[in-house]
Parts: C-alpha cells; sequence; structure tokens
C-alpha cells in the first residue's frame, strides 16, 4: 500500500492546488456571504473530482485513502480562507 500511497500524491496535491486557487478567486471576486457559499462548492468539487480520477482510472486501491486526504485538505485550505473572509476588515 505504501508503494500505491506514494504514486497516489501526485494527484492529491493537484487537486488541493486546484481548491487553493479556486479560494483566491472566491475571495477577490465574491462578497463575504456569496464566498462562503463559494468555499462549499469548492469543497463538493473536490470531492466529486477525486471520485472521478477514481472513476476514470479504475484503480480500487487507496480510494478512501485518497477521499479521506483530498477532503481533509479541502477543508483544511477552505477553513482557512474562511477565517480570512471573516476577519478582514
Amino acid at each position: 500500500m505504501m508503494v500505491f500511497m506514494r504514486k497516489a500524491w501526485l494527484p492529491i496535491v493537484s487537486i488541493w492546488v486546484l481548491v487553493a486557487v479556486g479560494a483566491v478567486i472566491v475571495v477577490l471576486t465574491m462578497n463575504d456571504g456569496d464566498a462562503i457559499r463559494g468555499f462549499g462548492v469548492l469543497a463538493a468539487g473536490a470531492i466529486a473530482l477525486v471520485s472521478l480520477v477514481h472513476l476514470v482510472t479504475s484503480h480500487t486501491e487507496g480510494i478512501v485513502e485518497r477521499l479521506i486526504f483530498v477532503a481533509g485538505g479541502a477543508y483544511a485550505i477552505l477553513a482557512l480562507a474562511g477565517v480570512y473572509v471573516l476577519l478582514k476588515p
């Protein structure tokens, strides 16, 4: 499993980067109330994207770990963006 997880980090980190870029775009283009809703869309999109990657590659091994890592990272990124939105003047 460890060899598989080493290969799985590239799509996981790629999705995290997409979530971070999406969060920056949402913060810069939307007002505060809409930004929080946009973060929910980004979180759902991250989970859907990792599921789509799983479907396309058809690897059954490690999908739960990938879902957990993607969801956890996306939620952490969006939590930081949410704190920024809530605390900015």
